[in-house]
């Protein structure tokens, strides 16, 4: 075949390619730049950043760094309670029903975004992706554990009590109101999810201080709350030193009780002397060797106050009866 024959081959080829849309590209397709994720906190169902403008550097369980969290001030932490104090009458006025149907919603956004959390935990803890995928699992049913016991935590601890007299004497438990949870620092997502689930399913609010080294998948749940049905300023995610933002809570005059878990022996003390200023329910760091055990109802009427009625019965008959 001459030269000239072969150009007019390749020729119409491409020529054919444009018509159909398939012509070749003999350069490489450009490099994409790379979108990193911006982590905000979460308040009152809005996602601020930091109103001091800072932020602190998250790094792997290797030292690598992952990504800039907001570094929360007093400021974002007296917001925080705020809008937990707002959203508080609206959730613990709702039927027990309801609430278990939306924390249901949530475990199920939970699942939906379950390969992040799943690399978010392996970064965060250090852990395979096999054993970080079990934590997540955990997690989600840890989550659905807890929305099934919105509707019967009432018949556990409440009831009806013997008295001597023609007397209705019922008890029945309520939500405490606004409570500060220091979330764990080695279990960054089951452990949170451990500690912020039964204080919300039992119509508390919560302002959830994140773990101070690995924040990150915190974070990521307040995106998974807002989208959910849970209305906002229920739970209040912030981010940053762990002691500088749990200092005002405890000492929170709005501030009904305060969960320790992720404070050392030596803060634990200090934050347990300023929450007794106003009364706070104090739930003091308890050790745990494993999350993913079942944890029984502990978490849940640890902030549930009892309230006790009492009601005439009527008339004693005749025959010693009551109607």
């Amino acid at each position: 075949m001459s030269d000239k024959s072969e150009k007019t081959e390749r020729a119409e080829k491409a020529h054919k390619g444009e018509k159909s849309g398939k012509v070749q590209k003999s350069e490489r397709a450009e490099p994409r730049l790379s979108v990193l994720k911006t982590y905000k906190l979460y308040v009152g169902g809005k996602f601020p950043r930091s109103e001091s403008g800072r932020v602190y550097e998250v790094s792997d369980a290797k030292g690598n760094w992952l990504a800039n969290a907001p570094l929360a001030s007093r400021k974002d932490a007296r917001d925080a309670v705020v809008a937990a104090r707002k959203a508080f009458g609206a959730w613990s006025g709702a039927t027990a029903y309801n609430r278990g149907q939306i924390l249901y919603r949530v475990a199920e956004m939970l699942e939906g975004r379950r390969d992040q959390y799943v690399r978010e935990v392996a970064e965060a803890e250090g852990l395979s992706s096999s054993e970080a995928a079990g934590q997540v699992d955990a997690a989600v049913d840890r989550w659905v554990w807890y929305a099934g016991w919105t509707d019967k935590i009432a018949q556990v601890v409440g009831g009806g009590n013997p008295v001597a007299g023609p007397y209705f004497n019922l008890s029945s438990p309520e939500p405490t109101g606004v409570v500060a949870v220091l979330a764990p620092q080695e279990s960054s997502f089951l452990g949170l999810v451990s500690v912020v689930a039964p204080v919300i399913a039992t119509g508390n609010t919560a302002v959830v201080i994140a773990s101070e080294r690995s924040p990150l998948p915190a974070l990521s749940l307040g995106e998974v709350l807002a989208t959910s049905d849970l209305p906002g300023g229920v739970a209040n995610v912030l981010s940053g030193r762990t002691a500088e933002i749990a200092a005002p809570l405890a000492a929170h005059q709005d501030v009904n009780a305060i969960d320790l878990a992720g404070a050392d022996e030596v803060l634990a003390k200090e934050l347990e002397i300023a929450a007794a200023d106003n009364l706070k329910r104090v739930l003091r760091p308890q050790p745990v060797d494993n999350w993913s055990a079942t944890p029984g109802t502990d978490r849940m009427t640890a902030f549930l106050e009892t309230k006790t009625v009492w009601h005439p019965t009527g008339s004693l008959g005749a025959s010693g009866s009551a109607y």
